[in-house]
Protein backbone atom coordinates (compact mmCIF):
# COMPACT_ATOMS: atom_id res chain seq x y z
CA UNK A 1 0.00 0.00 0.00
CA UNK A 2 1.33 3.45 -0.90
CA UNK A 3 1.11 5.56 2.24
CA UNK A 4 2.51 8.70 0.61
CA UNK A 5 5.85 8.54 2.41
CA UNK A 6 7.66 9.08 -0.91
CA UNK A 7 6.42 12.67 -0.97
CA UNK A 8 8.90 13.65 1.75
CA UNK A 9 11.88 11.91 0.17
CA UNK A 10 14.49 14.35 -1.11
CA UNK A 11 14.67 14.30 -4.89
CA UNK A 12 18.46 14.44 -4.96
CA UNK A 13 18.58 11.10 -3.10
CA UNK A 14 16.93 9.19 -5.93
CA UNK A 15 18.82 5.94 -6.69
CA UNK A 16 22.09 6.82 -8.38
CA UNK A 17 25.64 5.59 -8.32
CA UNK A 18 26.87 4.64 -4.86
CA UNK A 19 30.37 4.07 -3.58
CA UNK A 20 31.44 0.43 -3.52
CA UNK A 21 34.65 -0.55 -1.82
CA UNK A 22 37.11 -3.08 -3.17
CA UNK A 23 36.27 -6.77 -2.99
CA UNK A 24 37.67 -9.10 -0.35
CA UNK A 25 39.77 -12.12 -1.28
CA UNK A 26 37.43 -14.92 -2.44
CA UNK A 27 37.60 -18.41 -0.98
CA UNK A 28 40.19 -20.33 -2.95
CA UNK A 29 42.66 -23.15 -2.59
CA UNK A 30 45.37 -21.21 -4.36
CA UNK A 31 47.38 -18.19 -3.28
CA UNK A 32 45.64 -14.88 -4.02
CA UNK A 33 47.53 -11.58 -3.92
CA UNK A 34 45.16 -8.73 -3.13
CA UNK A 35 46.46 -5.69 -5.02
CA UNK A 36 43.09 -3.98 -5.35
CA UNK A 37 42.45 -1.87 -2.25
CA UNK A 38 45.67 0.07 -1.55
CA UNK A 39 46.09 -1.67 1.80
CA UNK A 40 49.38 -1.76 3.68
CA UNK A 41 51.54 -4.54 2.20
CA UNK A 42 53.17 -5.30 5.56
CA UNK A 43 49.99 -5.69 7.58
CA UNK A 44 49.34 -3.55 10.65
CA UNK A 45 51.70 -1.72 12.96
CA UNK A 46 52.81 -4.18 15.67
CA UNK A 47 52.55 -1.47 18.30
CA UNK A 48 49.00 -0.79 17.17
CA UNK A 49 48.12 -4.47 17.47
CA UNK A 50 49.52 -4.64 21.00
CA UNK A 51 47.55 -1.55 22.01
CA UNK A 52 44.39 -2.90 20.41
CA UNK A 53 44.66 -6.23 22.23
CA UNK A 54 45.09 -4.44 25.53
CA UNK A 55 42.05 -2.26 24.79
CA UNK A 56 40.02 -5.39 24.02
CA UNK A 57 40.25 -6.31 27.70
CA UNK A 58 38.00 -3.36 28.62
CA UNK A 59 35.35 -3.47 25.90
CA UNK A 60 32.64 -3.18 28.55
CA UNK A 61 33.78 0.37 29.32
CA UNK A 62 32.74 3.42 27.29
CA UNK A 63 35.60 4.92 25.25
CA UNK A 64 36.94 8.43 25.71
CA UNK A 65 34.15 10.99 25.47
CA UNK A 66 36.32 13.11 23.16
CA UNK A 67 39.27 12.44 20.88
CA UNK A 68 41.66 14.59 22.93
CA UNK A 69 44.24 11.87 23.70
CA UNK A 70 44.56 10.98 20.03
CA UNK A 71 44.74 14.64 19.08
CA UNK A 72 47.57 15.14 21.58
CA UNK A 73 49.39 12.18 20.02
CA UNK A 74 48.94 13.82 16.62
CA UNK A 75 50.42 17.06 17.96
CA UNK A 76 53.54 15.10 18.86
CA UNK A 77 53.56 13.35 15.48
CA UNK A 78 53.49 16.76 13.77
CA UNK A 79 56.40 17.95 15.95
CA UNK A 80 54.16 20.45 17.78
CA UNK A 81 53.71 22.52 14.61
CA UNK A 82 49.97 22.43 15.35
CA UNK A 83 47.96 22.38 18.57
CA UNK A 84 45.36 19.84 19.65
CA UNK A 85 42.44 22.11 18.79
CA UNK A 86 43.47 22.02 15.13
CA UNK A 87 42.81 18.27 14.80
CA UNK A 88 39.51 16.41 14.49
CA UNK A 89 39.31 12.61 14.44
CA UNK A 90 36.63 10.35 13.03
CA UNK A 91 35.79 6.84 11.91
CA UNK A 92 37.87 6.87 8.70
CA UNK A 93 38.79 9.52 6.21
CA UNK A 94 35.43 8.92 4.53
CA UNK A 95 33.55 9.95 7.65
CA UNK A 96 35.70 13.08 7.85
CA UNK A 97 34.56 13.94 4.30
CA UNK A 98 30.95 13.44 5.37
CA UNK A 99 31.48 15.58 8.46
CA UNK A 100 32.97 18.44 6.44
CA UNK A 101 30.09 18.41 3.99
CA UNK A 102 27.59 18.49 6.85
CA UNK A 103 29.45 21.44 8.33
CA UNK A 104 29.65 23.59 5.21
CA UNK A 105 27.04 22.51 2.64
CA UNK A 106 23.36 23.26 2.35
CA UNK A 107 21.06 22.36 -0.53
CA UNK A 108 21.97 24.26 -3.69
CA UNK A 109 25.57 25.01 -2.72
CA UNK A 110 28.24 23.99 -5.21
CA UNK A 111 31.08 21.53 -4.70
CA UNK A 112 33.96 21.23 -7.16
CA UNK A 113 36.00 18.05 -7.63
CA UNK A 114 38.16 16.66 -10.42
CA UNK A 115 37.62 13.22 -11.89
CA UNK A 116 39.20 10.70 -11.86
CA UNK A 117 38.99 10.90 -8.08
CA UNK A 118 37.73 9.24 -4.91
CA UNK A 119 34.02 8.62 -5.50
CA UNK A 120 32.74 9.78 -2.05
CA UNK A 121 33.46 13.41 -3.00
CA UNK A 122 30.51 13.27 -5.38
CA UNK A 123 28.37 10.61 -3.68
CA UNK A 124 28.49 12.25 -0.25
CA UNK A 125 27.94 15.73 -1.72
CA UNK A 126 24.72 14.49 -3.28
CA UNK A 127 23.44 13.45 0.15
CA UNK A 128 23.32 17.10 1.17
CA UNK A 129 21.81 18.44 -2.04
CA UNK A 130 24.99 20.01 -3.37
CA UNK A 131 25.35 20.94 -7.02
CA UNK A 132 28.29 18.86 -8.21
CA UNK A 133 30.79 20.48 -10.54
CA UNK A 134 33.32 18.14 -12.13
CA UNK A 135 36.40 19.83 -13.56
CA UNK A 136 38.28 16.76 -14.86
CA UNK A 137 42.01 16.34 -14.45
CA UNK A 138 43.89 17.11 -17.64
CA UNK A 139 43.69 13.97 -19.74
CA UNK A 140 47.29 13.87 -20.93
CA UNK A 141 48.98 13.56 -17.54
CA UNK A 142 46.14 13.72 -14.99
CA UNK A 143 47.41 17.02 -13.61
CA UNK A 144 45.06 19.52 -11.98
CA UNK A 145 43.18 21.86 -14.33
CA UNK A 146 43.73 24.96 -12.22
CA UNK A 147 42.35 27.40 -14.77
CA UNK A 148 39.30 25.22 -15.32
CA UNK A 149 38.55 25.20 -11.59
CA UNK A 150 39.02 28.97 -11.32
CA UNK A 151 36.58 29.49 -14.20
CA UNK A 152 34.04 27.19 -12.55
CA UNK A 153 33.89 29.08 -9.26
CA UNK A 154 30.62 30.93 -8.66
CA UNK A 155 29.12 32.73 -5.63
CA UNK A 156 27.55 29.38 -4.68
CA UNK A 157 30.87 27.50 -4.55
CA UNK A 158 31.52 26.38 -0.97
CA UNK A 159 34.02 23.48 -1.16
CA UNK A 160 36.75 22.51 -3.60
CA UNK A 161 38.19 19.00 -3.26
CA UNK A 162 41.86 18.55 -4.12
CA UNK A 163 43.76 15.29 -3.68
CA UNK A 164 47.52 14.83 -3.52
CA UNK A 165 48.57 12.12 -4.22
CA UNK A 166 45.34 11.45 -6.05
CA UNK A 167 43.42 8.19 -5.96
CA UNK A 168 43.30 6.50 -8.49
CA UNK A 169 45.84 8.32 -10.70
CA UNK A 170 48.75 8.68 -8.26
CA UNK A 171 49.41 12.23 -9.49
CA UNK A 172 49.93 15.16 -7.13
CA UNK A 173 49.61 18.92 -6.85
CA UNK A 174 53.09 20.53 -6.86
CA UNK A 175 53.78 23.14 -4.17
CA UNK A 176 53.96 26.16 -6.54
CA UNK A 177 50.66 25.15 -8.14
CA UNK A 178 48.88 24.75 -4.80
CA UNK A 179 50.32 28.00 -3.47
CA UNK A 180 49.20 29.95 -6.54
CA UNK A 181 45.75 28.32 -6.46
CA UNK A 182 45.12 29.15 -2.80
CA UNK A 183 46.11 32.76 -3.37
CA UNK A 184 43.69 33.14 -6.30
CA UNK A 185 40.44 31.65 -5.00
CA UNK A 186 37.87 33.66 -3.00
CA UNK A 187 38.44 33.70 0.76
CA UNK A 188 34.99 32.27 1.55
CA UNK A 189 35.74 28.91 -0.12
CA UNK A 190 37.01 25.93 1.83
CA UNK A 191 39.60 23.69 0.14
CA UNK A 192 39.40 20.09 1.31
CA UNK A 193 42.84 18.64 0.66
CA UNK A 194 42.90 14.83 0.73
CA UNK A 195 46.46 13.76 1.57
CA UNK A 196 45.93 10.22 2.89
CA UNK A 197 48.81 8.92 0.74
CA UNK A 198 51.24 11.70 1.69
CA UNK A 199 53.80 9.44 3.40
CA UNK A 200 54.60 7.72 0.11
CA UNK A 201 55.30 10.90 -1.87
CA UNK A 202 58.95 11.72 -2.56
CA UNK A 203 58.74 14.31 -5.35
CA UNK A 204 60.90 17.33 -4.55
CA UNK A 205 58.00 19.73 -5.04
CA UNK A 206 55.43 17.64 -3.16
CA UNK A 207 53.80 19.47 -0.26
CA UNK A 208 51.18 18.63 2.32
CA UNK A 209 48.62 21.16 3.50
CA UNK A 210 50.59 21.85 6.67
CA UNK A 211 52.44 25.04 5.62
CA UNK A 212 49.25 26.50 4.20
CA UNK A 213 47.28 25.76 7.36
CA UNK A 214 50.01 27.50 9.33
CA UNK A 215 49.69 30.51 7.01
CA UNK A 216 45.97 30.71 7.77
CA UNK A 217 44.48 29.56 4.46
CA UNK A 218 40.98 28.04 4.47
CA UNK A 219 42.25 24.53 3.86
CA UNK A 220 41.39 21.28 5.62
CA UNK A 221 43.72 18.29 5.27
CA UNK A 222 42.23 14.79 5.41
CA UNK A 223 44.37 11.90 6.62
CA UNK A 224 43.80 8.23 7.38
CA UNK A 225 45.31 5.44 9.43
CA UNK A 226 44.31 2.89 6.77
CA UNK A 227 47.37 3.16 4.53
CA UNK A 228 50.73 3.88 6.17
CA UNK A 229 49.73 2.47 9.54
CA UNK A 230 47.84 -0.60 8.29
CA UNK A 231 44.63 0.05 10.24
CA UNK A 232 42.09 -0.10 7.40
CA UNK A 233 39.98 -2.52 9.44
CA UNK A 234 39.73 -0.09 12.36
CA UNK A 235 38.25 2.73 10.23
CA UNK A 236 39.97 5.72 11.74
CA UNK A 237 41.06 9.02 10.23
CA UNK A 238 41.57 12.65 11.06
CA UNK A 239 41.81 16.11 9.60
CA UNK A 240 43.61 19.28 10.58
CA UNK A 241 43.00 22.91 9.77
CA UNK A 242 43.16 26.37 11.28
CA UNK A 243 41.88 26.59 14.84
CA UNK A 244 38.93 28.69 13.65
CA UNK A 245 37.76 26.09 11.11
CA UNK A 246 38.49 23.11 13.36
CA UNK A 247 36.59 24.57 16.32
CA UNK A 248 33.61 25.25 14.05
CA UNK A 249 33.57 21.65 12.76
CA UNK A 250 33.96 20.29 16.28
CA UNK A 251 30.47 21.54 17.09
CA UNK A 252 29.03 18.61 15.13
CA UNK A 253 31.51 16.04 16.48
CA UNK A 254 29.57 13.40 18.42
CA UNK A 255 30.66 12.36 21.93
CA UNK A 256 31.98 8.81 22.33
CA UNK A 257 32.44 8.72 18.55
CA UNK A 258 35.60 6.63 18.37
CA UNK A 259 35.77 3.03 19.63
CA UNK A 260 38.33 2.46 22.36
CA UNK A 261 40.13 -0.08 20.13
CA UNK A 262 40.53 2.50 17.37
CA UNK A 263 41.79 5.18 19.75
CA UNK A 264 44.40 2.93 21.31
CA UNK A 265 45.47 1.36 18.00
CA UNK A 266 45.92 4.78 16.39
CA UNK A 267 47.96 6.12 19.31
CA UNK A 268 50.12 3.00 19.20
CA UNK A 269 50.59 3.28 15.42
CA UNK A 270 51.77 6.87 15.63
CA UNK A 271 54.61 5.77 17.90
CA UNK A 272 55.73 2.95 15.60
CA UNK A 273 58.40 4.78 13.62
CA UNK A 274 60.12 1.56 12.50
CA UNK A 275 56.94 0.15 10.95
CA UNK A 276 56.23 3.46 9.21
CA UNK A 277 59.77 3.56 7.85
CA UNK A 278 59.57 -0.05 6.60
CA UNK A 279 56.19 0.56 4.97
CA UNK A 280 57.39 3.63 3.09
CA UNK A 281 60.60 1.84 2.04
CA UNK A 282 58.63 -1.18 0.78
CA UNK A 283 56.26 0.99 -1.24
CA UNK A 284 58.95 3.16 -2.79
CA UNK A 285 61.13 0.19 -3.73
CA UNK A 286 58.10 -1.60 -5.16
CA UNK A 287 57.16 1.52 -7.08
CA UNK A 288 60.56 1.57 -8.77
CA UNK A 289 60.46 -2.17 -9.50
CA UNK A 290 57.00 -2.05 -11.07
CA UNK A 291 57.74 1.10 -13.05
CA UNK A 292 60.65 -0.69 -14.68
CA UNK A 293 58.61 -3.85 -15.22
CA UNK A 294 55.66 -2.03 -16.81
CA UNK A 295 58.05 -0.18 -19.12
CA UNK A 296 59.74 -3.43 -20.12
CA UNK A 297 56.40 -5.12 -20.80
CA UNK A 298 55.04 -2.19 -22.78
CA UNK A 299 52.17 -1.53 -20.37
CA UNK A 300 50.95 2.06 -20.38
CA UNK A 301 51.06 3.51 -16.87
CA UNK A 302 51.26 6.85 -15.11
CA UNK A 303 54.04 7.69 -12.67
CA UNK A 304 52.69 7.73 -9.16
CA UNK A 305 53.37 9.25 -5.76
CA UNK A 306 51.02 6.83 -4.01
CA UNK A 307 51.17 3.16 -3.10
CA UNK A 308 49.42 2.17 -6.34
CA UNK A 309 49.56 2.59 -10.11
CA UNK A 310 46.91 3.34 -12.69
CA UNK A 311 47.46 1.45 -15.93
CA UNK A 312 45.72 1.27 -19.29
CA UNK A 313 45.55 -2.32 -20.48
CA UNK A 314 45.26 -2.95 -24.23
CA UNK A 315 42.09 -4.99 -23.70
CA UNK A 316 38.83 -4.11 -21.89
CA UNK A 317 39.56 -3.51 -18.22
CA UNK A 318 37.26 -6.24 -16.93
CA UNK A 319 38.80 -8.81 -19.26
CA UNK A 320 42.21 -7.72 -18.01
CA UNK A 321 41.25 -8.00 -14.34
CA UNK A 322 39.63 -11.40 -14.97
CA UNK A 323 42.79 -12.72 -16.62
CA UNK A 324 44.92 -11.50 -13.72
CA UNK A 325 42.47 -12.99 -11.22
CA UNK A 326 42.83 -16.34 -12.95
CA UNK A 327 46.55 -16.03 -12.17
CA UNK A 328 45.90 -15.21 -8.51
CA UNK A 329 46.21 -11.40 -8.72
CA UNK A 330 43.37 -9.12 -7.60
CA UNK A 331 43.40 -5.63 -9.13
CA UNK A 332 40.63 -3.04 -9.51
CA UNK A 333 38.94 -1.45 -12.54
CA UNK A 334 38.41 2.25 -11.84
CA UNK A 335 35.72 3.36 -14.24
CA UNK A 336 33.64 4.05 -11.13
CA UNK A 337 36.30 6.63 -10.15
CA UNK A 338 35.94 8.41 -13.48
CA UNK A 339 38.71 6.54 -15.32
CA UNK A 340 37.05 4.22 -17.86
CA UNK A 341 39.35 1.66 -19.42
CA UNK A 342 41.89 1.98 -16.61
CA UNK A 343 42.90 -0.40 -13.82
CA UNK A 344 44.44 0.42 -10.44
CA UNK A 345 47.15 -1.85 -9.08
CA UNK A 346 48.32 -1.62 -5.48
CA UNK A 347 52.04 -1.96 -4.77
CA UNK A 348 52.56 -5.05 -2.63
CA UNK A 349 55.43 -6.90 -1.04
CA UNK A 350 58.26 -7.88 -3.35
CA UNK A 351 56.77 -11.38 -3.49
CA UNK A 352 53.40 -9.99 -4.56
CA UNK A 353 54.99 -7.60 -7.06
CA UNK A 354 56.96 -10.42 -8.66
CA UNK A 355 53.82 -12.56 -8.82
CA UNK A 356 52.07 -9.70 -10.61
CA UNK A 357 54.88 -9.32 -13.14
CA UNK A 358 54.96 -13.08 -13.78
CA UNK A 359 51.19 -13.04 -14.33
CA UNK A 360 51.51 -10.15 -16.76
CA UNK A 361 54.22 -12.00 -18.66
CA UNK A 362 52.00 -15.08 -18.82
CA UNK A 363 49.00 -13.28 -20.26
CA UNK A 364 51.03 -10.89 -22.44
CA UNK A 365 51.04 -13.06 -25.59
CA UNK A 366 47.24 -13.02 -25.55
CA UNK A 367 46.70 -9.36 -24.71
CA UNK A 368 49.61 -7.07 -25.62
Amino acid sequence: MNNGIESIFKSYLEPKEVYRGGKNIPASNKKIYKLSSNENPLGASPKAVIALKKAAEILNVYPDQTDIRLREALVADFNTQLVADQFICGNSGSEIIDMLLRAFIKEGDEVIYSNPCFLPYSVFSRWYGAVQVDVPLLESDYSLDVEGIIRSITPKTKIIFLTSPNNPTGTYVPKPVLEDFLNRIPKNIVVVFDEVYRHFADAKDYVSALPFVKEGHNIIAINSFSKTYGLAGQRIGYCYSTATIANYIRQIHKPFLLPITSIEAAIGALSDSLFIENTVKTVREGRKYLSEAFTSLGIKFWHTQGNFFIVEPPIPEFDFTDKLMAEGIMVRPVSQFGAPGKVRITIGTQEANEALVNALKKIKPHTF
